[in-house]
């Protein structure tokens, strides 16, 4: 019986996989395909033909697409994680007054689709004169509420007695912020994955396909050497 559930189990694992897979699979088979043969309904290529990769690069610049995303992810990220390190730090560690209102004040802006603040954060933008520029794209996003609920769970393992001796200790506050406490949930960091999209105006379905493994290939090797790491942060953060 429990031979059958064990097969059962890999079977249903390898259908699912095989699923998430599919998308990539036949994206990578169109890239190498003709676009009469795609009109055809030929999606598997006899051969690697490169043409639609070399058009891609000719057609729009992916390259450098692909720097403006990596800076901006980057970028990003690193101040979304400080800035939601030192919130997350402020509510467990600081007291106020109202510090329950305010928390859950802020997980309340989590119901709130991100599509509404669109608007409303491109007029402040256009109004500070940032658009077409880094610092344009990077502040909508400095503030992650998920960010500060995660590093919150996170720090609320760290006894508050550790607090108490660090300032018998003569420990400053942001040193104990900064040696002690960040190094203990720096596991917690999870990864800012964008996925970056290519705005093809063609019908070139061959080339679409090229374009989107090219732009797709770091964040697939993101997820690759990363998903440790990832799955520390996760499973780590909802331990307590």
């Amino acid at each position: 019986m429990k031979k059958v559930s064990t097969t059962v189990t890999y079977g249903v694992l390898i259908l699912a996989a095989a699923v998430m897979c599919f998308p990539v699979l036949f994206s990578l088979a169109l890239s190498f395909s003709d676009l009469n043969d795609i009109l055809a309904g030929d999606y598997i290529p006899d051969s690697l033909n490169f043409t639609n990769y070399i058009n891609a690069f000719q057609t729009q610049p992916l390259l450098h697409y692909m720097l403006n995303s990596a800076i901006v992810g980057v970028l990003s990220t690193a101040l979304e994680i400080v800035f939601a390190l030192l919130a997350a730090y402020a509510i467990v560690f600081i007291p106020f007054r109202a510090k329950k209102v305010v928390f859950l004040l802020m997980m309340a802006t989590m119901m709130i689709p991100g599509e509404v603040l669109v608007i409303t954060n491109f007029q402040t933008i256009r109004s500070w004169d940032m658009l077409n520029t880094y610092q344009g794209l990077i502040l909508p996003g400095l503030a992650s509420t998920f960010g500060i609920f995660l590093f919150r769970q996170n720090m609320l393992q760290i006894p508050l007695e550790l607090k108490e001796a660090s300032t018998v200790a003569g420990v400053s506050e942001f040193g104990f912020f900064w040696k002690i406490v960040a190094p203990m949930v720096v596991n917690t960091v999870v990864i800012g994955l964008r996925q970056l999209k290519n705005t093809e105006a063609v019908s070139d379905y061959g080339m679409m396909a090229a374009g989107a493994m090219v732009t797709s290939l770091p964040t697939l090797l993101l997820i690759f050497f990363g998903q440790k790491r990832l799955q520390e942060g996760m499973t780590k953060g909802a331990i307590k």
